[in-house]
């Protein structure tokens, strides 16, 4: 007997997701391009995997009956342009704020205080005594306050921090990126979580980072392409500023490339959102849209545009 439930595809085990709906069924499946089961004509919703990278074009174009993509990223970059026109596309909003936040924090920390030197000195046992920079008593700029950036503020109130913000949407207490000329003079850091867009692309180049305060840290855990590689590399090669990357572009940064060995820079291989933190939240949000595939409702996180 046929079986005419919509198919989920999803890329772990569906007892992860507790009780699902018995209106769908479910199948586990970890494959990309033109690997692809039998089933993929019935394929209705699809979750890739986390680490599913730019991969996806070829498979989803087989998806005949495809409705729904639901990442498990809060960036939709590199599988935006993939999706079939329309299917909806839902992002993964909430499911890394957590691991996110606490990167831009440790990043923010470790380069103000100086941990990469420490470290090298440990290694050379060396002691390596001299004043470092703090985060107390300093003015944080973040660039991109949405729910991510909402989480890094909490994290860094408790250091006696003033926190300037601002957004796409300005609103009470929230600047617009058209004000940020006027606020970079005014950061000690800055830390970027902008999604990464056509508006986003470039916008720290030469004249960003000139209107920063000498020595103040750039931090981005949004997108590499938010950088203009070139720029960042003349401003850190002339002491202008400092830098924490978890992002970079080209992205992942292949050896030899003048970014390892520039100065005044920690680089982190794109791990914001890689920890077991993520794995919660996920299954709870993956359910709850399957619940309202299953009844019929406006699903969460719907990407309209870039956004």
């Amino acid at each position: 007997m046929t079986d005419d439930r919509p198919l989920v595809w999803l890329p772990f085990e569906v007892a992860r997701l507790g009780t699902v709906p018995e209106e769908l069924r479910y199948e586990t499946v970890r494959l990309d391009g033109d690997d692809a089961t039998d089933s993929v004509n019935e394929v209705e919703l699809y979750v890739p995997p986390y680490d599913v990278g730019s991969r996806q074009g070829p498979l989803l174009r087989r998806m005949p009956r495809l409705r729904v993509v639901q990442t498990l990223s809060a960036g939709v970059d590199n599988i935006r342009d993939d999706v079939p026109e329309g299917v909806l596309l839902c992002n993964g909003r909430g499911i890394h704020n957590a691991s996110t936040a606490e990167l831009a924090l440790t990043l923010t920390l470790a380069s103000l205080r100086g941990v990469p030197g420490f470290v090298d000195a440990q290694r050379e046992g060396r002691w390596s005594q001299g004043w470092r920079s703090s985060l107390a008593d300093s003015t944080v700029l973040i660039v991109g306050y949405g729910a991510i950036g909402s989480d890094i503020e909490r994290r860094l109130l408790p250091f006696e921090v003033d926190v300037l913000r601002v957004a796409r949407t300005p609103r009470e207490g929230v600047h617009a990126l058209a004000d940020l000329p006027e606020l970079l003079p005014r950061a000690d850091v800055v830390i970027l979580v902008v999604p990464g867009t056509s508006e986003t692309r470039g916008l720290v180049d030469a004249a960003f980072l000139g209107r920063m305060r000498p020595g103040a840290l750039l931090v981005n855990v949004a997108r590499g392409p938010v950088v203009v590689t070139d720029d960042l590399l003349v401003a850190l090669q002339e002491g202008r500023v400092h830098a924490a990357l978890d992002v970079t572009d080209p992205e992942p940064l292949p050896p030899g490339h003048p970014l390892w060995s520039a100065p005044h820079l920690l680089i982190t291989p794109h791990v914001g959102g890689a920890t077991p933190a993520m794995w919660p939240r996920a299954y709870r949000l993956v359910r709850e849209q399957l619940e309202r595939f299953a009844a019929g409702e406006e699903l969460a996180n719907v990407m309209t545009g870039e956004y």
